[in-house]
């Protein structure tokens, strides 16, 4: 039988911890070449492209995400989980609920790898649901004290506080800058639409952790080169992916090409972390491919078992 999730399917199901380890195991999956996921296609449609991501986990399932850019008020997302073994569909999942919890995912085990072990607050720059789901996870991997939210939108910041409070219970304040929003947090989150920086890297204390989830291309990016250059270490969760970005991402441009190292390989203990508590580490997140496959594998499991 196909089993079928909407997004208050997935909300209800996957919790932080879960939707964290499921991250976690693909990440090492991809590193150790179990799980085969090659850099997302697209096709031009005439006013918007088809994106397709897909994903294979050897031996056991294989699957894709497709999405488009059309912008349509009721456009959603579509995952789709094949038996590796029979081809039979396993799992479908409609809308963005999983596609979010998997970045969120993604970002709190940047946070477990490359924080400080004893980080508690966190910065946030951005309102909308992939700042939220950054925030969800990362407080299933530290215990978190204080968060700080800035958006453009005054209504809009006071609700995510007032959410981080109602569903966390984590104190939470908005406020009105940037600046004020990150300014000696441990952990700091972009997650903006913005295709021009967002954040002053002399704002960060020595120590911080930064996960960016938004633009980080050439000429369209929420940060600037001065976080690529005040980053002691830099981490993406696919160096194939980030390699393949047209225009091209900023981490992979000399001279930080060099020093962008494998989240998989991290964990792995292949390379290094972080090593020092003043070190600035920056995650930039790129969304590795068949994470949603492995995300809706993970959530098959725990459905089929409630029902």
């Amino acid at each position: 039988m196909t089993l079928l999730f909407s997004d208050e399917d997935v909300a209800a199901t996957l919790d932080a911890p879960v939707t964290v380890a499921a991250m976690r195991d693909a990440l090492l999956a991809a590193y150790e070449g179990r799980l085969v996921a090659p850099p997302r296609a697209s096709a031009p449609l005439g006013g918007g492209r088809m994106v397709l991501t897909a994903g294979h986990l050897t031996g056991e399932w294989y699957g894709f995400r497709s999405y488009d850019t059309f912008g349509h008020p009721e456009s959603g997302q579509l995952v789709v989980l094949h038996d590796g073994r029979t081809g039979a569909v396993r799992a479908i999942a409609v809308g963005e609920e999983l596609g979010s919890r998997r970045t969120g995912g993604l970002g709190g085990v940047a946070v477990d790898a490359l924080a400080r072990p004893d980080a508690a607050t966190v910065g946030v720059v951005g309102s909308g649901r992939q700042a939220w789901t950054q925030v969800w996870a990362a407080a299933a991997v530290r215990p978190l004290r204080e968060v700080t939210v800035h958006s453009r939108s005054a209504g809009n910041r006071e609700a995510f506080a007032a959410r981080v409070r109602a569903e966390l219970g984590v104190p939470t304040r908005a406020v009105a800058t940037a600046s004020a929003a990150v300014t000696g947090r441990d952990i700091v989150v972009l997650a903006t639409t913005s295709p021009a920086p967002v954040l002053d890297a002399r704002d960060l204390a020595p120590g911080t952790h930064v996960n960016t989830v938004g633009f980080k291309q050439r000429h369209r990016a929420e940060f600037g080169a001065d976080l690529l250059a005040a980053a002691d270490v830099l981490a993406t969760d696919s160096p194939a992916q980030a390699a393949a970005y047209d225009p091209p991402m900023l981490a992979v441009l000399p001279p930080y090409a060099e020093r962008l190292r494998d989240l998989g390989a991290v964990l792995a203990g292949a390379v290094p972390g972080r090593t020092g508590a003043d070190q600035i580490s920056v995650f930039c997140s790129t969304g590795l491919a068949g994470t949603e496959v492995f995300l809706l594998d993970r959530l098959a499991r725990v459905g089929a078992a409630a029902r």
